[in-house]
């Protein structure tokens, strides 16, 4: 459905939205490949979206609503820019390809260059612990308080964050508009793994009453989405969108009456059967590989296992087990050895994946998760003095207020020691 087509079925304040959310990455890097100029080309963005709120619910919806956002902030940028030449006696650069012609009328089509606007964000300049922040609010528009809040920092360490990465971005000179080709042959790894982290910073419970931040987490679908859109062929890309899809369908069945709900314990018709759908079409078509690509494959196909069992009893733990193993000879991750205690423990009984614990403490001190698996671990095997211990522990270290609470649920529901 194009906006032309629906401008008589969806309201003014509709249609903002909606382009905010589709649109916004595309009108972005539109003007930052056209101008050169990211400091300008933002603020120019946001205003037309303010311009078009204040005139659209009167006097109706254009005829080309993408093309009336990108004419307004246009030239918001080329006021800024002639503002700039007055004061500084200097030509502003407006173009940065030869032949571009400046738009005149706001119906011309515009191309999509989000993925030069991607690779910007993760090139190498950029402060690594920026760049999934950079990415979710250039590419996809997430205001700056819900990344603080994604990234559990507070909101002028997060804005100062980004302001300085923007900074660094124009003072730098970094282009926009490099070689695609040369661009995706060293950073896409890096891209993707930027998209994840962002995604997976959703889902690890920090301090505070938020056990996960599911709807923050959907923006880093949305541009792995956009990546996968871009370059449907990588495999890496593939693989990403595959995982983050799989794990991202059982978002509505993690919390029941603001309890923690385990995987085994989850209502699986809350799960988001279309995302499973999706995911599992991605990952069957993926094919064993190198590098950061492998290590994304494995996980996709332990989540597929996870999304395939009707029920948790029909679950494939010996498959998920052997993934997780081949992962972790691959990353030498002790998170991964740690995940796969808990499938060999499902796999071949507790006490196997207890032995798989030994030596961790050593390499994740101070790490909740860890206490927590051996004292369920050591529950089912019916060492419960291990398991007192080990839940006090985890309660110690966890700070986030909802897990704390299903950790002392647990604690309390082991019987008494005798006296």
């Amino acid at each position: 459905m194009t906006w032309r087509s629906a401008r008589s079925s969806t309201s003014p304040d509709g249609a903002i939205e909606q382009l905010y959310r589709a649109e916004w990455g595309r009108l972005l890097s539109q003007l930052v490949s056209r101008t050169r100029r990211l400091d300008l080309a933002e603020d120019a963005l946001s205003e037309a979206f303010a311009r078009a709120a204040g005139r659209w619910p009167a006097e109706g919806l254009p005829a080309n609503p993408v093309g009336w956002l990108y004419a307004t902030a246009y030239r918001f940028v080329v006021g800024r820019l002639r503002a700039e030449a007055v004061a500084g006696r200097k030509a502003p650069l407006l173009a940065v390809r030869p032949g571009w012609v400046p738009p005149d009328e706001p119906d011309q089509e515009l191309a999509d260059d989000r993925l030069h606007l991607i690779l910007l964000c993760c090139h190498p300049a950029v402060p690594r612990d920026s760049r999934s922040a950079l990415a979710l609010r250039l590419v996809i528009g997430t205001p700056t308080e819900q990344i603080a809040r994604l990234f559990l920092v507070p909101l002028p360490t997060m804005a100062a964050r980004l302001t300085r990465a923007k900074k660094k971005i124009v003072l730098a000179g970094i282009p926009l508009g490099a070689p695609l080709e040369d661009e995706l042959g060293a950073r896409l790894d890096e891209v993707c793994r930027t998209i994840y982290l962002a995604f997976t910073a959703g889902y690890t419970p920090g301090g505070g009453p938020d056990l996960l931040r599911a709807d923050l987490a959907g923006d880093a679908v949305r541009l792995a989405v956009v990546l996968h859109e871009l370059v449907p062929d990588a495999p890496q890309v593939r693989a990403l969108l595959a995982l983050v899809l799989l794990q991202h369908s059982r978002r509505d069945a993690r919390l029941r009456d603001g309890q923690l709900v385990g995987l085994a314990d989850q209502n699986r018709s809350a799960w988001s059967h279309d995302d499973i759908a999706a995911g599992l079409g991605l990952a069957d078509g993926l094919e064993p590989c190198d590098g950061y690509a492998e290590d994304l494959r494995l996980q996709a196909l332990i989540a597929g296992e996870h999304a395939r069992a009707a029920t948790a009893a029909a679950t494939n733990w010996t498959a998920i087990a052997a993934r997780y193993a081949d992962l972790e000879a691959r990353t030498g991750s002790a998170v991964v050895r740690l995940n796969r205690a808990v499938a060999v423990a499902e796999a071949d009984g507790p006490p196997a994946g207890l032995d798989l614990l030994v030596g961790l403490d050593d390499v994740l001190p101070g790490n909740h998760r860890l206490a927590a698996v051996r004292a369920d671990l050591a529950r089912r095997a019916g060492d419960l003095d291990l398991a007192r211990a080990s839940y006090r522990t985890a309660i110690d270290l966890c700070a986030n207020d909802v897990e704390r609470m299903h950790l002392t649920a647990r604690l309390r529901a082991i019987p008494a020691a005798d006296r």
